[in-house]
């Protein structure tokens, strides 16, 4: 699933090891301070309501106190928004979840696996219909609201954890940031408040397919446009329509066996998606 990242040694030798031990140390930071944080949020949730959104701020509120500590700046977290090489991204940002879940829920509904019923809502009308003006303003509306939660992600995991895996080398970083990024979701699965199917082996399984395979996509995404924003879009987009419009639809005791972010025929269709957009060349773009 990875390519070569073809990124340019620093200058000299020295410069190089250098360069190496600092995103190492960097990460070790890090770590040492989106682990605990996370795991008093993880304790916190059960108790109250809004440790949620202190949870999904973690990885960002981390990178923040790490740039501080080791006086690293921001100049790296590109949050300039990247000009043409973004916007030609916003098509794809907004129709990719569509599609994945068209493919994915399309297949869980045809095939009865799923029901297609609508949610109760403030307006009367086919469910088909619904379903088309829910999705719509998921899109816009719902992408937008979402960036409060997506950005606190994106700034510590593509924002600083994927740039510094890179820079200290390690194997298949795009790959190996996505795999983190799901391990970081489990407890919540395990705890039943995430997409915790009625098979939890297969939930954790399957959903670290989904979650891998997407990290990967939206890791790609930062380093092809020298951007964190698409990545922080593509974020908030997918949890908006996907959350928001494919699950709302999807009902019956099997759903989240076959849909969601953990059900099987998602994950399947999101490691198809991640295999086809590897085989294109990776070419990095710094701002």
């Amino acid at each position: 699933m990875e390519t070569n990242l073809n990124i340019p040694p620093a200058t000299g030798l020295n410069g190089e090891k250098e360069r190496i031990r600092k995103a190492r140390l960097g990460l070790l930071v890090f770590f040492a301070l989106v682990i605990p944080l996370s795991t008093l949020c993880y304790w916190l949730i059960p108790r109250l309501p809004f440790a949620i959104l202190l949870l999904m701020w973690a990885p960002g509120i981390s990178s923040i106190i790490t740039r501080l500590v080791l006086r690293e700046g921001t100049a790296d977290i590109s949050l300039r928004f990247g000009g043409r090489h973004s916007l030609k991204t916003l098509p794809f940002i907004l129709l990719f979840p569509v599609v994945i879940g068209l493919i994915a829920y399309g297949i869980a509904w045809g095939a009865g696996l799923v029901e297609f019923a609508a949610p109760e809502t403030f307006f009367e009308a086919s469910p088909v219909v619904m379903f088309l003006v829910i999705l719509l303003f998921q899109m816009v509306v719902g992408t937008a609201v979402g960036l409060i939660t997506s950005t606190g992600e994106e700034l510590g995991w593509r924002g600083y954890m994927t740039t510094r895996m890179m820079d200290a080398r390690v194997p298949y970083p795009l790959l190996t940031s996505g795999i983190i990024w799901g391990l970081w979701h489990l407890p919540v699965i395990l705890m039943g408040d995430y997409y915790s199917g009625p098979y939890p082996a297969l939930s954790v399984i399957f959903f670290m397919i989904s979650c891998t395979s997407f990290g990967y996509i939206v890791g790609r995404i930062r380093m092809t446009t020298g951007s964190l924003w698409p990545a922080i879009l593509l974020h908030s987009s997918w949890n908006a329509i996907a959350q928001d419009a494919f699950d709302a639809f999807s009902k019956g005791e099997n759903a989240l066996l076959w849909t969601g972010e953990s059900g099987i025929i998602v994950a399947l269709v999101f490691l198809a998606a991640a295999w086809i957009i590897s085989k294109r060349p990776l070419k990095i773009r710094h701002l």
